[in-house]
């Protein structure tokens, strides 16, 4: 990897092999996010999941980035999942770069081939569904983790891998914890 505050293309080029060899089924909690406001981050180590409130006290009921056609926040946007492979190959300076802010990390191959359009996931006490919403990582994931990194999510073939990881809606209320497990439901 390169010592900038930006993996290149080539760093990412190279790290793709390794995203992709990701467990297919059954990753452990990583990461929590917590997010009450724009740029506010805390990592507790559990968070409630519910499908009236997202994650209660979260920006997302108050402050979603996609509102239904009443205004009301889109529930396929409660929870973001983000792969800890791509999110290793992209936040390198960690000290001076903020986290990416997804609820959940973990290592999980979160593409369209393994977890479908409407995937049930287990997550902690949870149920979670693989929304159609694409996340291609927005101006914030350009800016902090550089331009290769956000091309790198939208090159041509990259799409279907989601490399920026999924966002899902909360289909049964729990409770997740660093180390639970995320499961495929069959």
């Amino acid at each position: 990897m390169t010592t900038a505050a930006h993996a290149t293309a080539e760093d990412l080029a190279r790290a793709l092999p390794h995203v992709l060899a990701a467990p297919k089924d059954d990753a452990r909690v990583e990461w929590l996010c917590f997010r009450p406001g724009f740029n506010q981050r805390t990592f507790p180590d559990r968070l409630t999941l519910t499908r009236a409130q997202g994650v209660p006290g979260e920006r997302w009921l108050t402050m979603p980035w996609l509102k239904l056609a009443d205004g009301s926040p889109d529930p396929r946007i409660q929870v973001s999942i983000l792969p800890r492979r791509v999110m290793d190959a992209v936040w390198l300076d960690r000290r001076n770069t903020p986290h990416p802010g997804d609820t959940i990390v973990c290592d999980l191959d979160l593409s369209l081939e393994n977890l479908p359009v409407d995937s049930l996931l287990q997550a902690g006490t949870a149920v979670l569904r693989v929304s159609d919403v694409f996340n291609d990582g927005c101006v914030k994931w350009k800016v902090r983790y550089g331009k290769p990194a956000k091309d790198w999510i939208v090159a041509p073939g990259h799409p279907d891998l989601r490399l920026r990881g999924i966002l899902c809606s909360i289909e049964r209320d729990g409770e997740i914890a660093l180390g639970d497990p995320i499961r495929k439901l069959r």
